[in-house]
């Protein structure tokens, strides 16, 4: 009898690592207030340090805020966003916090003329440094530059060829900056051809429906091309029509997820993760993409022992409470950022009005809220009882004004003058009566005018300039017209679910929409029923569908030419409508962006 032998199975080597504590600064920045970011920095290094981080980071541009447009091209604000940056590593180390390592995002100047761009000396950079000990240890500038959607960054920016590799307790880690991420190649490349054992991206990514699950994406897809574990830290707050999320994210090489931020809050997220120790120094020179490496080390030592620490993932919300979040935020960064203590609305009793009012509720307080009624002869009572319910329940400041006497005295008077006001010049007067009136109600306290059209209306130019239109913001702009009833839907459900009082009423949600300028108007008499319209819109407007296309989609042919002369003929209105919170892939004013003087018409281009 004879046995066989198995062959042992050869042990695989196990690589050393190193335990590191990193700590992702979920930050509210504000644009231009340089003083007030770094004051924020220093006091969330200190919450870093206290929670034993080696390594804290701060969104993109933290030190300035983002985005900055044309302030980038001023040379004062770029001489001090540099000046508080050296500044700011000497308050981090009198503050106690030297020893962390702090990535900080800042706007930053070329030092020489730049052989890829041609730009002169001095031109703006997207810049992030590592902060050391009272020391700028390493600066670095962001590699792919985004010129699209709201990014306008070739206007701006010098593209930087470096990546940055700080050692910190024996580990490698490399650091990008947002769209250095969402490129193929560039640092990501560079990253797993230097062998770094942890990839740091900051970022400053605003928010849309849906793309915290695109960010996931990424970021799984880029930890597995580098082949180390990677953390996004993202800013959060509002910036005139973008809102950042936050949503900052931290994964594995093979895409597991470690710690995870929540969605429109500033949070600290500090976790542990074991990364591969350096074995030798990174390459020298060029790697990938013609990027060269600036190694810088920190300490070589392994991490002391600690407690390992439980670090957060945030649970996911359903699509109505991520754009609920969104509008919040929006709106009470827009209001706080630019000085306003409240708002002024005209409550009419319709849904769009009632919604602007439970967003302004969540996001300043009713107590800081106005609320006005101003019917005309043609309102409805049902409409002047839905607009008082809504005040009721809310704690709203309420009044009304009634219009009829000014509308009456401004028809007597041109009438009598120049020629009567017939058709829509006095049905559209009623609307200009009420924006004058909201007006100087805004001059006499200080309230800030919200508008209330909603998407689908701005679209088709369904508003009245100088009238509806009037305002400082548009909490709904970015809002087609059935997501503002789903959302009202969603609100009140919402407020039943804590045990209140939903804030809107249902008779402001359930009935026919209507402008009430004329006796039995309906917004059907000029429009599509919303539900088809919106879905049209979507196709013409989101997607950039051509005639054809949304005939062969199945719209009828009549409506699709009435719609599509509506919407291109409507640009003049929208460039002179109010700034609003961005929710879609493609809002009216930095997405989309058309001429007014426009020839073009959507026609068939088959023969």
């Amino acid at each position: 009898m004879t046995t066989s032998t198995v062959p042992p199975v050869p042990a695989v080597p196990t690589v050393p690592t190193s335990r590191l504590r990193i700590a992702l600064a979920q930050l509210n920045t504000s644009v231009g207030d340089i003083d007030g970011n770094c004051d924020k920095i220093v006091d969330w290094t200190g919450r870093a340090a206290a929670a034993g981080a080696d390594i804290v980071a701060f969104p993109e541009m933290a030190v300035v805020g983002y985005q900055v447009d044309d302030l980038a091209l001023r040379k004062s604000f770029v001489r001090a966003s540099r000046t508080a940056l050296d500044a700011l590593a000497g308050r981090l180390a009198e503050a106690g916090h030297g020893d962390v390592v702090a990535v900080v995002g800042y706007l930053d100047g070329s030092e020489a003329t730049e052989r890829r761009s041609g730009r002169p000396p001095g031109s703006p950079q997207d810049a992030m440094a590592v902060l050391h000990r009272g020391r700028v240890i390493v600066r670095s500038t962001k590699h792919h530059l985004p010129n699209y959607g709201v990014f306008d960054e070739f206007r701006y920016f010098v593209p930087g060829d470096t990546l940055p590799v700080v050692r910190v307790r024996g580990v490698d880690v490399a650091i990008a900056i947002c769209e250095d991420l969402w490129q193929d190649g560039g640092p990501v490349s560079a990253a797993r051809d230097a062998r770094a054992g942890f990839l740091l991206s900051i970022n400053a990514s605003p928010y849309e429906l849906d793309k915290d699950d695109v960010r996931l994406e990424l970021v799984r897809r880029r930890a597995a091309e580098a082949g180390c574990a990677l953390a996004y830290v993202n800013q959060v707050g509002g910036q005139d029509e973008l809102v950042f999320d936050g949503d900052s994210v931290v994964v594995r090489a093979d895409g597991e997820i470690i710690a995870r931020g929540g969605q429109f809050t500033e949070e600290l997220i500090t976790f542990d993760v074991d990364a591969a120790r350096a074995d030798g120094l990174p390459p020298a020179g060029p790697v990938a993409d013609g990027i060269t490496v600036d190694h810088v080390l920190v300490s070589d030592g392994p991490a002391p022992e600690r407690e390992p620490i439980a670090a957060p993932i945030s649970e996911r919300v359903s699509d109505e409470a991520e754009i609920w979040g969104a509008l919040v935020l929006g709106l009470r960064d827009y209001v706080r950022k630019n000085g306003f203590r409240s708002v002024v609305i005209a409550l009419s009793g319709g849904i769009d009005s009632a919604l602007s009012t439970a967003i302004a509720c969540d996001a300043i307080g009713p107590e800081n809220v106005y609320c006005y009624s101003m019917p005309s002869k043609y309102s409805s009572e049902h409409s002047k009882g839905d607009a008082a319910e809504m005040a009721r329940r809310t704690g709203v400041h309420f009044g009304t004004v009634p219009i009829e006497p000014m509308v009456r005295a401004f028809l007597d008077t041109v009438g009598e003058s120049v020629q009567q006001l017939t058709g829509v010049a006095e049905e559209n007067l009623q609307a200009r009566v009420r924006g004058t009136t909201l007006m100087a109600l805004s001059n006499q306290s200080g309230h800030l005018v919200l508008a209330n059209g909603n998407k689908s209306e701005l679209a088709v130019g369904y508003s009245t300039l100088y009238g509806d239109a009037v305002g400082g913001y548009a909490p709904l702009k970015d809002l087609f017209k059935v997501r503002v009833w789903e959302l009202a839907r969603w609100r009140n459900k919402a407020a039943r679910e804590r045990g209140e009082v939903p804030p809107i009423p249902e008779n402001s949600i359930a009935k026919a929409p209507s402008a009430e300028l004329r006796p039995g108007q309906l917004d059907t008499d000029s429009l599509p029923d919303y539900p088809m319209l919106d879905r049209l819109l979507d196709l013409y407007v989101e997607q950039d569908q051509g005639r054809d296309a949304l005939i062969a989609a199945g719209f009828d042919e009549e409506v699709v030419d009435r719609t599509l002369r509506l919407v291109d003929l409507a640009e003049y209105k929208r460039r002179q409508y109010p700034p609003g919170t961005k929710i879609t892939g493609k809002a009216f004013g930095r997405d989309r962006r058309l001429p007014i003087t426009n020839a073009w018409r959507e026609r068939s281009l088959r023969p």
